[in-house]
C-alpha cells in the first residue's frame, strides 16, 4: 500500500508499513529534534520525498473551493493531496480539513489518532448580524467578523 504522509507522522510513533511518500514541504515543517529523527528512521527505511505535479495541485485547489476549505487548507496540505492523486495513494493525516478534500478527490485517508472525519459543509456567518456569506472577512454589512461554521 503508498501512504503520503503528514506532519502528524513525524511527531507521533504511528506504526506505518508499505511505500511511504512525502513532498518537501511537510520536510520544511520538521522543527523539533524528535520529528527530525522520525524523519531520518522513514527515510532509512525507504520513505521518498516527491514533489507533486502542477496539475494536480489545481485539481485539489478546485476541490478545497468546492468542499469551501480553502481558506484553511495550507499549500503543504495541497502538495500532500496533490502527490497522493500523481501517484495513486492514501494520506496519512489526522487535519480534518485535508480529509474532507481528500473524499471529495476520492482519495482515501488513514486516520492515526483521531477518528475518521464525516464530510463537512461548511458556512460562515457573520458574528454580529448573523448573516451568511461564502467566506471569510469582515461583513459587508455590520463590519464583524465572518466566521467558519458547521452546515
Amino acid at each position: 500500500m503508498r501512504c503520503v504522509l503528514d506532519a502528524t507522522v513525524f511527531f507521533s510513533e504511528f506504526p506505518l508499513t508499505g511505500s511511504l511518500y512525502t513532498t518537501p514541504s511537510v520536510i520544511a515543517e520538521l522543527r523539533d529534534l524528535p520529528a527530525k529523527c522520525r524523519y531520518e528512521k522513514l527515510s532509512a527505511e525507504g520513505l521518498r520525498v516527491i514533489s507533486p505535479s502542477i496539475e494536480s495541485c489545481e485539481r485539489v485547489q478546485v476541490a478545497a473551493r468546492m468542499t469551501r476549505d480553502s481558506p484553511v487548507i495550507s499549500s503543504t496540505d495541497c502538495d500532500l493531496l496533490a502527490l497522493a492523486l500523481d501517484i495513486d495513494a492514501a494520506v496519512c493525516t489526522d487535519d480534518f480539513a485535508i480529509q474532507n478534500v481528500a473524499d471529495e478527490l476520492g482519495i482515501a485517508v488513514h486516520s492515526l489518532r483521531q477518528r475518521p472525519a464525516k464530510k463537512i459543509v461548511w458556512r460562515y456567518r457573520c458574528s454580529g448580524c448573523g448573516r451568511y456569506f461564502e467566506s471569510y472577512g469582515d461583513c459587508p454589512v455590520c463590519g464583524s467578523k465572518i466566521r467558519r461554521k458547521l452546515k
